[in-house]
């Protein structure tokens, strides 16, 4: 967490504005555009610094045309869920590794440092406000987006000297439909998510953004999101939105889960941390970081060596892959011919921490 020296905002001074009408809630949403009642704001300014947070009723932002974030994407952005356990008690999920992302991202985009510690707390407070909007249920969430944006008014490319961090709410149902089939996807090294020296380590709109042509050739290919390659060797990198674990027995016929290493084009998941930390306590297999090539993924599958392939994500959590076309060839994924073993287990096991069934000091009281 970050030192509390840090000029910021502090929790205490936190004002609550509270709506004097509540919205209905619907039965049935399309995911991420169904909105809580209220948001928390906090301004800066580098004349005055920190202003004290506010929830307040949801409404539209007012922003200078000229502002920093539209014209030069000086902005950033974390994806957290608050969850209802079976005893009614909502629960974040490792909270702390998203505020230490987004303080890094922070960082990277230039803009201000902010207290981690106290702006989880703001965060806390506005669940609380709108807990009736956690849903009582195992496969729908509440997702929370704090947000971090220049509001710069002017032109000139430079460090913003006004900005805003705010966090607002929504409903989520699961972002794939995985009870019946796996995802597909399109892997074409002609595009790149993230390269050295970039920002494909940082949670930055222009990351995704920058991902949707490639995501729609995917579509047009039948598949449902794309597998990013880099490299003349076409390493495997990211799933769409996803960190990407292959599960396999590997050239020197270890069994193994592999993830590709953090070398900067890589983004640091919550969930994909969890899943090494979870499968390493287990002790049952090799659990590594390490490079993987797409040559190396065709090899292992002609030679029947994979057994399963999954993404992971907060959108997500856990998702199994069925099939990859990779240069006019459909490769396919035994992982749901044989029920996703391993897939499901550690679905099963984050699911259990995340709602309370297994208790771990991974889940933060709200």
């Amino acid at each position: 967490m970050a030192d509390n020296i840090i000029p910021s905002f502090k929790a205490s001074d936190l004002v609550i504005q509270l709506s004097s009408s509540l919205k209905r809630k619907p039965d049935e949403f399309d995911y991420g555009a169904v909105f809580t009642d209220h948001m928390l704001t906090i301004e800066w300014s580098e004349s005055e610094g920190w202003q004290a947070p506010v929830i307040k009723p949801f409404e539209n932002l007012s922003l200078h045309p000229a502002c920093s974030s539209l014209h030069y994407s000086v902005q950033l952005f974390e994806g957290m869920k608050a969850y209802r356990g079976d005893d009614n008690q909502l629960r974040l999920f490792r909270p702390t590794l998203n505020m230490s992302r987004m303080s890094n991202s922070a960082k990277r985009a230039c803009l201000p440092a902010f207290d981690q510690s106290e702006f989880l707390q703001c965060i806390r407070q506005l669940v609380e406000v709108e807990q009736e909007w956690v849903p009582r249920s195992d496969s729908v969430s509440l997702y929370i987006r704090p947000t971090f944006i220049g509001t710069e008014p002017s032109l000139a490319i430079m460090k913003p000297g006004h900005a805003l961090l705010y966090v607002i709410l929504c409903q989520v149902c699961p972002y794939f439909n995985t009870e019946t089939q796996a995802v597909s996807l399109w892997a074409d090294p002609k595009f790149t998510r993230a390269w050295k020296g970039g920002t494909g380590d940082c949670k930055m709109g222009g990351n995704y953004g920058g991902a949707l042509f490639a995501q729609y050739e995917a579509q047009d290919y039948g598949c449902q999101q794309v597998l990013w390659l880099y490299g003349e060797d076409h390493q495997i990198t990211e799933a769409g939105t996803m960190n990407i674990f292959l599960y396999w027995i590997n050239e020197d016929g270890e069994e193994e889960l592999a993830t590709p290493p953090l070398d900067g084009i890589i983004l640091p998941g919550i969930t994909r941390q969890s899943v090494l930390e979870l499968t390493r306590k287990w002790g049952e297999f090799e659990v590594k970081e390490r490079y993987l090539t797409m040559a190396q993924l065709c090899s292992a599958i002609k030679q029947q060596r994979v057994k399963e392939m999954f993404g992971s994500g907060t959108a997500c959590m856990i998702c199994p892959i069925g099939d990859i076309v990779y240069q006019g060839e459909n490769l396919h994924i035994p992982s749901q011919d044989k029920n996703s073993q391993l897939t499901s287990r550690i679905a099963k096991e984050l699911s259990d921490i995340q709602y309370g069934r297994t208790p771990s000091e991974w889940t933060y009281l709200v």
